[in-house]
């Protein structure tokens, strides 16, 4: 079950993620409540996607700590961008650094690749 769209009221500010296609939504995964951060990669630097994408990252996942401590937040990437760019040692690094789960999409079959705890 997606709940779509998602945002997290953190009193002063709400996380609520709906621009284009990046967004971040809640769904259920086996009985887990999980949200997830979709990102698209679309700007003409990839590092600075990612370090805009890890930024926010960490701020979802400390919200929710505080107000859904349940639900677990994934970081949603495309296939053709994983392969390319996510296989290089410091992007590795900061991800298993940055305790990131990701879900890896395919966007031609629009289906989720892969899951990466």
């Amino acid at each position: 079950m997606i709940e779509d769209p998602y945002s997290i009221d953190l009193g002063f500010v709400d996380f609520y993620i709906g621009l284009g296609t990046e967004r971040l939504i809640a769904a259920t995964k086996d009985d887990e409540k999980i949200a997830v951060e979709i990102k698209t990669f679309l700007a003409a630097s990839t590092i600075s996607e990612f370090h805009t994408a890890v930024g926010q990252f960490i701020n979802y996942r400390i919200a929710l700590e505080e107000q859904e401590s349940e639900r677990r937040l994934y970081l949603a990437v495309p296939l053709d961008i994983y392969k390319r760019f996510f296989k290089y040692p410091f992007i590795q690094t900061v991800i298993h650094h940055n305790q990131i789960p990701l879900i890896i999409y395919d966007v031609e079959k629009e289906a989720i690749a892969q899951w990466i705890n």
